[in-house]
């Protein structure tokens, strides 16, 4: 992009109701890109002034894998799963928007609204699990995008390869911000008894107007919150991810989220800086100035203070985390107050020992058949 606060090639949709993009900016690796002209952008927005209804469109993904390979060693996990690509959640600051090009979409609206469904998912996790060189290592459910939106409330993927999962004690962590997680505490409950389970809540604020316009589907603080308690009540390790705080907008709030998760349960708490990859620079700052303007000018200050005068770098070590004195305080805030409310402690590593394959058609296992 020749500026990080422009889309030259945008399509503007109209603001379109409960969701966080009202741009699909052109896909990067594409040549060919529509152009609308700026009389063109004011004329639609006058034309639908309370936006336009934009419904979500699954796709079926066919692919023939399920669990991937992760090598960055700024990352704590080493597989991963992810049943959906795309998310509905819609949080305008996703790093995973720009995976949606890569599809031949649009890293906007088009991330929200037009999601991949990998439907055989169960049936590719018994598949994987069996396999001999599979030694039950932990696997990382929604490492990319969100494996408990909307959606799954009624296809239920992500549901059944927890069944899987739980049937043969496979090791696994979950990152979700959907009280939906709460679906399958039967299954996350039956994991936790083999020390192979836990879960991890996003909460990025407190307020929930704040969050209803930057996270449009993803569900409210106060049931994020409620979560993290029913999930703590069943015996399941729960951890708070305070992630992504952004600077000049959310990163005031630490001291209160870290008490609210303490008080709702969770046993640990982690941080993570707010992340602009590509094209979600240009979403990020255009939704800045359309919904918090008066503050759009600091945050964007402080972000490109925090990556060497850029809104993003990719270095593994700082990506996570940012540099500068504004990144040391949000840290040193952070440190103090999580060790106030004992959230400073990791959470215990999950265990390989009870993992066992999936039964082959016609066999029974050998031993331990409870």
């Amino acid at each position: 992009m020749p500026d990080d606060h422009e889309f030259p090639d945008a399509l503007l949709v109209g603001t379109a109701r409960g969701r966080a993009s009202g741009l699909n900016p052109g896909n990067r690796f594409e040549s060919v890109r529509l152009h609308v002209l700026g009389e063109h952008l004011d004329a639609m927005a006058n034309e639908h002034e309370h936006g336009v209804q934009v419904k979500t469109s699954s796709l079926a993904d066919r692919t023939r894998s399920l669990i991937n390979r992760v090598d960055s060693p700024d990352l704590p996990f080493h597989w991963t799963i992810n049943p959906y690509r795309g998310c509905e959640h819609g949080c305008i600051y996703c790093y995973a928007r720009p995976t949606h090009e890569l599809l031949g979409f649009s890293c906007g609206l088009d991330f929200e609204t037009r999601i991949l469904v990998k439907h055989d998912a169960p049936t590719l996790l018994v598949h994987e699990l069996a396999r001999p060189s599979w030694a039950g290592e932990p696997i990382m459910m929604s490492g990319v995008t969100d494996s408990y939106q909307p959606m799954e409330a009624k296809l239920q993927i992500t549901r059944q390869c927890l069944a899987v999962m739980a049937d043969c004690r496979q090791p696994v962590c979950i990152v979700t911000k959907n009280r939906l997680v709460t679906r399958d505490i039967d299954h996350l409950a039956t994991l936790a008894g083999h020390g192979a389970c836990k879960v991890a809540i996003s909460v990025t604020t407190l307020d929930a107007k704040l969050s209803a316009i930057m996270e449009p589907r993803a569900s409210r603080p106060a049931d994020r919150l409620r979560a993290i308690h029913d999930l703590s009540e069943a015996g399941i390790p729960v951890m708070a991810m305070i992630a992504p705080v952004i600077p000049g907008l959310t990163d005031h709030e630490i001291p209160k989220l870290l008490e609210a998760v303490k008080e709702a349960g969770a046993i640990s708490a982690r941080w993570i800086m707010l992340r602009l990859p590509h094209q979600v620079k240009g979403l990020f700052l255009e939704w800045l100035m359309t919904h918090q303007p008066l503050r759009a000018k600091k945050v964007e200050k402080f972000i490109r203070g925090m990556r060497d005068g850029q809104l993003y770098d990719s270095d593994y070590g700082t990506r996570m985390r940012g540099k500068g004195p504004m990144a040391d305080h949000i840290d040193a805030m952070f440190k103090v107050y999580a060790r106030k409310y004992k959230l400073d402690r990791e959470t215990p590593p999950l265990s390989t020992h009870a993992f066992r394959p999936p039964e082959r058609a016609g066999q029974m296992r050998l031993f331990d058949p409870g």
